[in-house]
């Protein structure tokens, strides 16, 4: 998936994000009050492209109007980057998938509040093999993917699935600007990636996805969060957000003239065409029903699914040197569930907004 970019940064990020918010924390003090003007980072991604769309149609403006705001939306090319900026106090919201959310801001210690599911890779991510038709063919293999990122996630959960360990096999890590060039070459016979990369090496002579995110649907979660202490002073960015999200959603799923040309539009955005947008999309499962986001939102699985991705997470390293169990970061989901050390809860899954678009009361 396109917004898992530049992973191998992660650890100097781990080091840096404890100092990165207390650095910012006077900043934080000052984003925590009332304000009317507001900056959400995004990447290129499928998933995320209704929003630079919307800021280009007119809904953001729109929705900023009816609740006296403004929220300008800033594309970062690298998306770890829009994390990183988030995590430093730069930007009051970013786009982000559930695992980055838990290992870089919350891992961080800043506060985080998911508010909008998005969507789940639905078969955006896969596996790729070389003269195999099964996972249990990657036994012993170089697997060249971009370390400690969803891709890594998704090896392992491959892996786990047919009774084998991340041991079994040896990880190379190879950046998404490489992976595709990579896997052309003849000696390279295992990777993980995520589209538009994916379509492009299932290209290569003999090679097979032999399993993908649709192996996993709801694993691979692709979040809008916000800094926690700017929303509780502010909860009309919520608001809006939703608005527009849910107005733009409507737009999109239609199947007439005046949905396929918004999602033209998002391709342009997206910097591909039409048709390879369209592909994309069928991989990806948009939760374009505000009821049905807040249901999976609600779900026993989200904390099933967050629970994998946390030990994940913490047997890679990703919570820093000074956490000592999987418990180190504390999680909130709705109804008052919590998952780790409930006196640092720093990621928060809240479907406030979502409800309030499915009772049509924004």
């Amino acid at each position: 998936m396109l917004h898992h970019l530049s992973r191998a940064a992660r650890f100097l990020l781990l080091g840096l994000a404890a100092l990165l918010v207390t650095a910012c924390s006077v900043g934080e003090e000052e984003a925590s009050a009332p304000k009317t003007e507001f900056n959400i980072g995004w990447s290129i991604y499928a998933g995320w492209m209704p929003w630079p769309y919307a800021e280009q149609a007119g809904i953001v403006k729109k929705w900023g109007d009816k609740y006296g705001i403004t929220i300008k939306f800033v594309q970062v090319n690298d998306y770890i980057e829009s994390v990183n900026q988030y995590t430093a106090g730069k930007l009051d919201g970013v786009t982000v998938a559930n695992m980055d959310a838990l290992t870089i801001p919350a891992a961080g210690g800043k506060d985080t509040s998911a508010i909008i599911l998005g969507d789940y890779s639905n078969g955006n991510d896969a596996v790729l093999l070389k003269g195999a038709d099964n996972v249990a063919g990657i036994k012993g293999r170089q697997v060249y993917l971009a370390e400690l990122s969803v891709s890594h996630y998704l090896l392992a959960r491959a892996l786990e699935k047919n009774g084998l360990k991340l041991t079994d096999v040896k990880t190379v890590n190879t950046s998404d600007a490489d992976i595709a060039a990579a896997f052309a070459s003849p000696q390279i016979d295992a990777a993980v990636a995520w589209n538009p990369q994916v379509t492009t090496m299932k290209g290569v002579p003999g090679t097979r996805a032999v399993f993908t995110s649709a192996d996993i649907p709801g694993e691979i979660l692709d979040l809008m969060v916000v800094d926690t202490k700017v929303l509780k002073a502010n909860p009309n960015l919520g608001k809006a957000l939703a608005g527009i999200w849910y107005e733009t959603m409507a737009l999109m799923a239609k199947q007439d003239a005046e949905g396929a040309a918004a999602r033209a539009a998002m391709a342009k955005l997206a910097g591909t065409d039409a048709a390879a947008f369209e592909g994309q999309l069928s991989t990806t499962f948009l939760y374009t029903d505000p009821k049905a986001a807040v249901a999976a939102m609600a779900s026993p699985e989200l904390v099933t699914t967050m629970t994998r991705v946390r030990d994940f997470s913490f047997a890679q390293g990703l919570f820093g040197q000074g956490a000592r169990s999987a418990d180190a970061v504390g999680m909130e989901f709705p109804g008052g569930k919590t998952l780790g050390d409930k006196a640092a809860i720093t990621l928060r899954f809240d479907p406030t907004f979502m409800q309030l678009a499915a009772d049509g009361k924004l």
